[in-house]
């Protein structure tokens, strides 16, 4: 007889089933790799330009042509994309942090704790995302670091709600009950019990917290509150780029492009792990 294949087994070979899925991942596996690998297939340097040459349009010499600077557009492009593909991972990652630990601790609590800490969570909802990441940005600084911080502290309140819910529901379930009465402790519980039956909900919205942050950084660098020049995110370039655009089409066109494909990308694997992750799909 043939050997069950494991949970995970199946999901894998149902996410290779998935067309969507298969269509995002390449899509974004392909544009990281471009990132990484090609500023080094160009002789030109990233910060460096020739003020005489100004902005060119593209050619064998310079693919993506040329920013008012000089600049060659493709390394900068890819550079750009570096960064913001960076500040989206660290900062879904500061949000998933946050947001695990806080939902976990509310629904697991229940009662007085859990209100109260919700009703935090509802406050700060009902104020301008915007606004906040603006204010601890201005407060933190401006280096790349805190700004994956200012945006990862606005980012996991969904977070919290989803594993809140969740946690609230696992309490009830009869393994967690059966930890109880056998003495385990509330840290042996999360790790052993709650966490492992946390990990696909977490999985995809972390995935679609991705690009949400990617945008988000985008915003505040087209208002010039993100990456500083001489660094660039596609944000920076989009802004560069919109200012330009009657004059310099191209400025705008290829930034976007990458920047619109990967955030196609990244909603495409979100939504394909969502389906293949539902644990309602697991009991029918």
């Amino acid at each position: 007889m043939d050997k069950p294949l494991s949970p995970r087994r199946l999901r894998w070979q149902a996410l290779r089933k998935h067309p969507t899925a298969l269509i995002g991942l390449f899509l974004f596996v392909g544009i990281v790799l471009l990132c990484l690998i090609g500023p080094l297939l160009s002789s030109h340097s990233y910060a460096d330009g020739d003020l005489r040459m100004g902005a060119t349009a593209p050619s064998a010499t310079h693919w993506f042509g040329t920013d008012s600077l000089g600049r060659d557009l493709w390394v900068r492009t890819l550079h750009g994309g570096r960064i913001s593909i960076a500040v989206g991972f660290a900062a879904s990652l500061v949000a998933l942090g946050v947001g695990l630990i806080y939902g976990m601790i509310a629904g697991y609590a229940g009662g007085r704790l859990d209100a109260w800490m919700m009703r935090f969570v509802d406050v700060l909802y009902a104020l301008p995302f915007i606004i906040i990441v603006i204010i601890l940005t201005v407060i933190l600084g401006r280096s790349l670091l805190l700004l994956f911080i200012a945006i990862g502290l606005v980012e996991w309140l969904t977070m919290a709600r989803i594993v809140r819910g969740e946690v609230r529901r696992l309490k009830q379930q009869a393994f967690v009950e059966a930890a109880i009465a056998c003495g385990a402790g509330v840290p042996r519980i999360f790790k052993r019990h709650l966490l492992p039956n946390l990990l696909a909900p977490v999985i995809v919205y972390t995935t679609l917290t991705i690009p949400a942050v990617m945008l988000l950084e985008s915003v505040l660098s087209f208002l010039g509150l993100g990456v500083q020049a001489p660094m660039s995110s596609w944000g920076s370039l989009i802004k560069e780029g919109a200012e330009r655009l009657d004059i310099y089409p191209w400025m705008l066109l290829f930034p976007a492009l990458f920047f619109a494909t990967t955030l196609l990308a990244l909603n495409f694997l979100g939504d394909a792990l969502r389906d293949i992750l539902d644990p309602r799909k697991d009991s029918h």
